[in-house]
């Protein structure tokens, strides 16, 4: 039986996820690696641990399916988005460890492009806002620290890429330096609307044009490994959310998911219009298959699923992730408790890398399971305040909302999520929808799906949640959300 390969690179795990031809899973493996944490609102990895850790999962789940690589008729990669690779083209080897994601050392920097008056430029041309989240600003970094490297990428030497360029160079032998619309897009270097890396912004921050990987669509051969023992075609890439925007058969104007991840990613796709957000969002690429420009807007919240980490790793009320609904379910609501888990800043619609994370509301009587509660609730306020946003700039009427990622299982959560929304929030079958959709961008890439719709008819609904409160008592918990992001923000 021919089988596609999503290999899912995360911000705290690899995955290989092997799919059958109905979008089905068939195996998985998965293997965690470190976190790096050299200061304060600094995250990073380790590049080789990525890439060896991607590899080890790929081993495992053609062993535990007991396949050949010859049964695999594509790879598709989907990755962690904006994290910072730079490498030596001859050698292979990273220059430095990797800049997450979610580090926060360039917040100067970023101020200093606000205060000069860039912030509209870049939201015309890239959709994107000033801030550190985006990997612009972390390659100009790596490239002053780094001894000679300015001049070395100048020269053609270095190499710049986010994870799926990093995976494709180590899959294909160290031949291929690419990347595709859809993580290009989150550079802050790349035109969205000419599809171009954008030579005014490479010199505003400093930027030599070799350094840089060539962009692809995001279903497309762009060439074969051989790590296997035989020839697999490498036919998708995107960056994780966009890939779970395809995989959850998002692809007309108005049709929205949200990610619940270490993060929660909210995107609503606009079709061929790159609507730019009035009210704190962003405008991002969405998946290209056939080259022709799609775009979505997209919420990012920098902190959602790692609040269940920090309940288990920090505080210990908790053994593992899954405990937590138990744990919340013991109590009613939350008596009071409100938590803000800003512990790398705010991310849409407020963008504050200052503010800091907080719990309030606490009473005498307030015990470890109302912290719990708030925690959870917490990942849906602010899903909430992402959605509100997208409704005011009113790029199309939202019927539902398609949600996926790990706690995407938790159902208090989502019962909460859809209390708080007022529509539906929909569950599939799969919710490993980012890599699925990886698998699907692979298989039309390699010919194996004739169309988007042909994909988008292989999405399966597992269950709906229906909003049981009223529309005042929702109005009033978000009241008492917005007065604690107000006391945790810097006046």
């Amino acid at each position: 039986m021919p089988y596609l390969l999503a290999l899912d690179q995360g911000t705290s795990s690899s995955r290989s996820i092997l799919f059958n031809l109905q979008g089905e899973i068939v195996a998985s493996a998965q293997r965690e690696f470190r976190q790096l944490f050299p200061q304060p609102g600094w995250v990073e990895h380790d590049p080789m641990e990525i890439w060896e850790s991607q590899l080890a999962t790929c081993h495992a789940v053609m062993r535990q399916a007991s396949i050949r690589a010859s049964d695999i008729l594509a790879i598709g990669i989907t990755n962690q988005r904006e994290t910072t690779i730079v490498w030596d083209k001859k050698t292979g080897q990273p220059l430095a460890n990797a800049i997450v994601w979610q580090d926060r050392r360039t917040a100067d920097q970023c101020e200093q492009l606000r205060a000069a008056g860039h912030t509209e430029m870049l939201r015309q041309k890239t959709g994107l806002v000033p801030d550190p989240y985006f990997s612009a600003t972390k390659l100009s970094y790596l490239l002053q620290q780094i001894p000679d490297a300015h001049a070395r990428a100048a020269r053609g030497e270095i190499a710049f890429g986010t994870v799926d360029s990093w995976l494709c160079y180590q899959l294909s032998d160290r031949q291929l330096h690419v990347t595709d619309v859809s993580n290009a897009s989150r550079t802050m270097l790349f035109n969205i609307h000419t599809g171009q890396w954008d030579s005014e912004l490479l010199d505003l921050f400093n930027i030599p044009a070799a350094v840089l990987p060539t962009v692809v669509p995001s279903a497309y051969k762009v060439g074969t490994t051989r790590l296997f023992g035989a020839e697999i075609p490498l036919c998708g890439i995107a960056g994780d959310q966009q890939a779970a925007l395809f995989g959850q058969a998002c692809l007309r104007p108005g049709m929205a998911k949200n990610t619940y991840g270490t993060g929660c990613f909210m995107l609503m796709h606009t079709g061929p219009r790159a609507a730019l957000s009035s009210n704190g969002l962003i405008t991002t690429s969405a998946c290209s298959a056939d080259g022709t420009p799609a775009y979505a807007m997209e919420g990012s919240v920098f902190i959602g699923g790692a609040v269940v980490q920090w309940l288990r790793d920090g505080l210990q009320a908790i053994r593992s992730s899954p405990d937590v609904e138990l744990l919340a379910a013991s109590v009613p609501d939350s008596g009071g408790v409100v938590f803000v888990p800003a512990f790398t800043g705010l991310g849409a619609p407020y963008w504050d890398a200052s503010a800091k994370g907080a719990i309030l509301g606490l009473s005498r009587g307030t015990t470890v399971a109302h912290i719990a509660r708030a925690a959870l609730e917490s990942i849906a306020f602010q899903t909430t305040v992402v959605l509100q946003a997208m409704m005011r700039d009113a790029v199309a009427p939202l019927a539902e909302l398609r949600v996926d990622g790990g706690a995407a299982a938790n159902q208090l959560l989502l019962q909460f999520q859809a209390n708080l929304l007022g529509i539906p929030v929909v569950r599939p079958q799969v919710t490993e929808t980012t890599a699925l959709g990886a698998a699907l961008l692979a298989g039309l890439g390699a010919g194996v799906f004739a169309s988007e719709q042909e994909c988008a008819s292989l999405w399966r609904q597992d269950r709906q949640f229906l909003p049981t409160m009223s529309r005042d008592q929702a109005g009033q918990l978000m009241h008492d959300w917005e007065t604690a992001i107000r006391q945790v923000r810097c006046p």
